[in-house]
């Protein structure tokens, strides 16, 4: 058995891949890999907390009207019915997980 679920897909330039690492009944923890000048759109869970984890590179966390830049290792919480998003402004790929609890 492997307990390590971390193996980051790896995104060409501006281009985002995601996968499902932990789907329970009240949790949800997605992976998203960040090409150079990739954005994972700002949008809102209402039902939803969500807790970006930056595990490598560096991403600009978007929440509501503030844009912060935030380096790995990184923790940045989004209350419910926060807008958020991510954008990978820099050369390299960004790695951050996106977990929900409970489930939307």
């Amino acid at each position: 058995m492997v307990l390590n679920r971390y193996d980051p897909p790896k995104p060409a330039s501006g281009e985002i891949e995601s996968d499902e690492l932990a789907v329970t009944d009240d949790a949800l923890v997605k992976v998203f890999a960040l090409g150079p000048g990739a954005e994972l759109s700002a949008h809102e869970h209402s039902a939803s907390t969500n807790v970006f984890h930056v595990l490598e590179g560096t991403v600009t966390v978007i929440q509501d009207d503030t844009e912060e830049t935030v380096h790995a290792p990184g923790v940045i919480l989004h209350e419910r019915g926060v807008a958020h998003g991510a954008r990978n402004d820099t050369d390299s790929v960004a790695v951050l997980t996106a977990s929900l609890c409970p489930m939307p």
